[in-house]
């Protein structure tokens, strides 16, 4: 992954080189997404930056991408996995071994009204991009389907159209900054926003009745990963010794000795899996993960930090996550601290289990799901908000220090294959626990200890001392006369605990305005989850805290 930062609908009267520089110092900001190298391109109509963190091609794939006609110009943060499939069918004439140059090759192969409609469909990958075609003078900036990799928009005095990676790049130059949606394309020539992602699975009538052999779930998931391992840098995986990151290092430990991107053919160039977890002294996570690099044999790295050092890296944190989501702040601090260990040894790369939850229904609450109908829509309503808690967390905590998170769960053919099937299979609860289907079909593959671990969320697992000692920080540092007037120094999204409005007046500093406050979702919630989904319990309404120890009477209930 990278950053791109870009500026659109430039007039002819407008100063072309002291833009370029503004362009440039507004990059800056998100530079520690790709510290690798910057590039640069100036046309007429545009300017283009992109910043780049090298993994697949580093010696050939800088960016902007030039078509050979030098008429297109790219710039991408992302990571396209069925690009030599895709490179394989075109007989586009390819100036680098870059994975995203295929998007090039497809507006080419389609045109630009055939791209939207059918040629961006056809990518498996996380991105965000802004292409140039000089000569229609048309762009089209689009976003992954699930918005795994992030992109703000917005318009600065002059009306010029922004676009960056990080809102940060944007805050102070566009009063209208906003989250760029995911799943959708804008064309310039229209003026239209257009969602291009449409799946027939969100509707639950499409996969009622449809049955999966957990062997099928299982080669399913394990072809994912075999994907996301496309790398010719240094990567590793994150393992938390949760059921998802210990799913994710036992397919990637099936397929490291072998190099992905020449078929299996040869064997890899870094052939011994890295592991990576974090947590307090004593944590939770950090005995399970030990359990579960010692099971699958890779060389792990247990890190261990204190509350101090996690609530001196708060500001920091929050002013590269950019959020003030309490629950995405709590998980965020330790994976930033994490990300920091794992760059200082070397890799640039690590696979992650985020989006496990959303689709098998793992949370909580989820026990309480009153029919299969109900399960699935909230499955669907959760990887819609993904793209604000947990993706928005990894991609961010992590690139914080140039280290690039990919998400395995969330590959678009895994989730075709996942999301396909009939949610009465998903259904936990009287007896049956969370995400039993997923445990069952990779029965044999982790120790049953980690297989069949209960659900801890990430700022729970780190150790409880982390969430018991935020909540009495902010006591302290938030007094109850602040607290009383919360609704009105903040009307949009007031917080509701003392830790909310720390978090929020740190958020404030950074980025001031009602436009860039208005980027964080609100609401009293249990995991976000929608109203819909408080109405299966009604004591779900009532907790305020977000900690998966909040509901941990759910799963005490339906066991019972």
């Amino acid at each position: 992954m990278c950053s791109i930062f870009g500026m659109f609908d430039l007039q002819p009267g407008d100063d072309l080189a002291g833009l370029r520089r503004q362009a440039l110092e507004l990059s800056q900001r998100q530079r520690h997404r790709g510290p690798d190298w910057s590039g640069v391109f100036v046309d007429a109509g545009v300017i283009l930056v992109h910043e780049r963190l090298a993994i697949v091609d580093p010696a050939s794939g800088s960016q902007p991408l030039r078509s050979r006609d030098e008429t297109l110009a790219l710039a991408v943060n992302g990571e396209i996995y069925n690009h030599r499939e895709l490179r394989a069918a075109s007989d586009y004439d390819f100036t680098t071994g870059s994975d995203c140059e295929v998007i090039n090759a497809l507006y080419r192969q389609y045109g630009a009204e055939g791209f939207i409609e059918q040629g961006v469909s056809r990518l498996n990958g996380i991105f965000a991009f802004a292409l140039w075609d000089s000569e229609t003078q048309r762009y089209l900036i689009a976003r992954d389907p699930l918005g795994v990799c992030p992109l703000y928009w917005g318009h600065d005095a002059e009306g010029r159209l922004c676009v960056a990676s990080e809102m940060k790049a944007l805050s102070g130059v566009c009063a209208d900054v906003d989250t760029f949606p995911p799943g959708h394309i804008f064309d310039s020539a229209t003026g239209e926003l257009r969602r291009y992602y449409h799946k027939p699975w969100r509707d639950y009538a499409v996969t009622r009745g449809n049955d999966l052999a957990p062997a099928a779930l299982r080669e399913a998931f394990e072809q994912a990963v075999h994907r996301q391992l496309m790398t010719d840098v240094p990567y590793g995986v994150l393992l938390s010794g949760g059921l998802d990151s210990s799913l994710v290092a036992a397919c990637a430990a099936r397929f490291a000795r072998e190099r992905i991107e020449d078929d299996d053919r040869s064997e890899a160039w870094w052939p011994r899996l890295h592991s990576f977890a974090i947590g307090l002294e004593g944590s939770p996570d950090l005995a399970a993960a030990q359990i579960a690099a010692d099971a699958l044999g890779t060389v792990h790295h247990g890190f261990v930090y204190t509350f101090w050092e996690g609530l001196d890296a708060l500001p920091e944190v929050i002013r590269h996550i950019e959020t003030y989501d309490v629950t995405t702040i709590r998980a965020s601090t330790p994976m930033f601290l994490l990300a920091r260990r794992i760059k200082a040894m070397g890799v640039k790369m690590v696979l992650s289990g985020e989006g496990s939850d959303e689709i098998f229904g793992g949370y909580l609450y989820f026990h309480k799901a009153p029919s299969p109908e109900a399960f699935h829509e909230e499955t669907v309503r959760k990887l819609d908000a993904l793209h604000s808690f947990d993706c928005l967390r990894a991609n961010k905590a992590m690139m914080a220090w140039g280290v690039e998170a990919r998400v395995p769960f969330l590959d678009l053919e895994f989730l075709d294959v996942a999301m396909g099937l009939d949610a009465k299979h998903k259904m936990a609860g009287q007896g049956r626990i969370e995400k039993a289907v997923l445990r069952e079909a990779f029965q044999g593959a982790l120790p049953d200890s980690i297989l069949w671990r209960q659900k801890e969320q990430f700022s729970d697992g780190v150790g409880y001392g982390w969430i018991d000692g935020l909540k009495a920080h902010a006591e302290q540092a938030v007094s109850d006369r602040e607290f009383a007037a919360a609704a009105t120094r903040f009307p949009h999204n007031p917080p509701a605990t003392k830790e909310a409005y720390l978090y929020r007046r740190i958020f404030e500093q950074h980025f001031p305005g009602a436009a860039c406050a208005a980027t964080v979702p609100g609401g009293k919630s249990i995991a976000c989850s929608s109203p819909a989904a408080l109405a299966w319990d009604p004591a779900f309404a009532a907790a305020a805290d977000p900690s998966g120890r909040a509901v941990r009477g759910v799963h005490q209930q339906a066991l019972a």
